[in-house]
């Protein structure tokens, strides 16, 4: 059976990075590891209405209902199923940088305690029940606080959905931090690894991330390497 992997966190917080290490490892280990990264902006047609989203094409955050927010996002998974599922079907390993939770922690972000149960119950149905997308069995959330993540946004390479510095959701610093209390609430799950991606204040470095990773998947069980 292959596993699926989740890495999950705010933006900035490096998962495209580490993904990308831990596939390579896998590899190094003589295992068919594949990388899946959401959004596919470039490959689906509701990855590039998100490119617009993020842009500000439909207005700020706060105009349009995550609700509606959220079927774009799952809608771009949905568009990508054959894909997760060939991947999963030739593969030991599949990795995604940013999953279903991501849609779950982005648009509960933007709604009252109140309301988060009742939109999240609907983002899980969406996802799994009806697109029946297949499940991750483990899911790794890099924690880094909001200081440290903007700063790491600032420094970042030019995106293909982008031309500005940050987007919609990576400039505001307080939904920021509301998407870190909705990962840390999930995080809560016994199916999700916690890694801490700043010691004092500082970025720990990438090699100490990617141990970690390393060795939480390896004690989850999930994958024989």
């Amino acid at each position: 059976m292959s596993a699926l992997i989740a890495i999950e966190g705010i933006d900035g917080s490096g998962k495209g990075t580490q993904a990308a290490r831990l596939q390579a490892h896998y590899v190094s280990q003589g295992l068919r590891a594949a990388l899946l990264s959401f959004p596919q902006y470039q490959q689906t047609r509701f990855g590039a209405k998100i490119g617009d989203f993020l842009n500000g094409r439909f207005g700020s955050l706060d105009v349009v209902h995550p609700l509606l927010v959220s079927l774009l996002f799952a809608g771009d998974r949905f568009e990508s199923k054959d894909l997760i599922e060939r991947s999963l079907a030739t593969n030991d390993v599949v990795i995604c940088d940013r999953y279903m939770a991501s849609n779950i922690a982005h648009q509960g972000a933007k709604v009252s305690d109140s309301e988060r149960a009742d939109l999240i119950d609907w983002i899980q149905h969406l996802e799994s029940s009806i697109y029946k997308l297949p499940q991750a069995q483990l899911t790794l959330f890099l924690d880094v606080p909001v200081p440290q993540a903007q700063r790491l946004i600032a420094a970042k390479s030019q995106r293909t959905y982008t031309d500005k510095a940050a987007d919609l959701q990576e400039a505001d610093a307080q939904y920021l931090q509301n998407v870190r209390n909705v990962y840390t609430q999930l995080a809560t799950s016994p199916d999700w690894i916690t890694i801490p991606c700043v010691a004092n204040q500082d970025v720990r470095s990438m090699d100490a991330i990617t141990a970690d990773i390393v060795a939480a998947v390896s004690a989850s069980g999930i994958l024989q390497t």
